[in-house]
This record gives structure tokens, sequence and C-alpha cells, in this order.
């Protein structure tokens, strides 16, 4: 495994996200492989096949006037022609646009992802895609003595 691989998961890993940002759904699929893949969104079931996975992307971007992901705590694990990628998605979504045609507040939620890549001819390619919510407990929580 050389450090290049672990560069080349990376550069497909942002172009992922940033293709979700400018809803780009021609991008996003096109980083997606061609065989059997798989995706869970936060709270939704196992999504199998290539077009039902993209079909809930298309609807994700029709439904989204405005999505942003801060990307933290990214590890890049390569194997063989296999490479896992976890990070947290820190998301900020603006919500359904106001009678003025502005966009609506924004929304911030934390989702812990895992992204599987496999090595194709053409370049690392989606295999799997899964998001869970952190349900974030506050500060507060942990100082408070126990009864």
């Amino acid at each position: 495994m050389s450090r290049t691989d672990i560069e080349s998961v990376e550069e497909v890993n942002t172009a992922f996200y940033e293709a979700m940002e400018r809803g780009d759904f021609d991008a996003l699929s096109a980083l997606w492989l061609e065989d059997e893949i798989s995706c869970v969104h936060p709270g939704w079931p196992v999504l199998s096949g290539r077009g039902e996975v993209l079909r809930s992307y298309a609807l994700i971007m029709s439904h989204t006037e405005y999505i942003q992901f801060f990307l933290t705590d990214t590890k890049v694990t390569v194997i063989g022609d296999t490479a896992l990628v976890t990070c947290t998605e820190n998301i900020l979504s603006g919500g359904p646009a106001q009678d003025s045609g502005e966009l609506g507040p924004l929304v911030g939620q934390l989702v812990v992802a895992t992204n599987v890549f496999r090595r194709t001819p053409e370049g690392w390619r989606l295999w799997s895609h899964h998001g869970s919510p952190v349900l974030a407990d506050s500060d507060e929580d942990d100082e408070e003595e126990p009864s």
C-alpha cells in the first residue's frame, strides 16, 4: 500500500461530498460502482442495487435547498483493492425557502459515516455508504451526580 492509494481514496471521498453539496447527480453517480452497491442513510432502511441507491440521492438532492459537509475524524485504510473511510459528517443544511425566497433556517446534524471503496480500472469507486446519526448528550448530563 502506498501513500498515493490513501491520497486517491481521500480525493474520491471528498469528490463524493462535493457532488452532494453542488447537487451534481451525474458526478455523484459516476463515483459509484456499476455492480451491486448498498447505502444506508440515517433513519432509512438498507438500499441495495445501483437503481435504488441512486434514486435515493436524486430524491435527497431534489428536496434539499442547501447542504454543506464539514468532515472530521477522517480515517482511511487501504487493504489490497478495498478501502475503508470512516468520518464524522458535520452537516449544515438549509430549510425550505421562505415567502421572501430566502433560504429557511439552517439546521446542523452530526452523522458518523463509513464509506467503502473498490479499486477499478477507472479508479476508486464507492461500493457502500452507511451513515448513522450521532445522538449527542449535553455536557451537563455528564457532570450531574448520580442520585
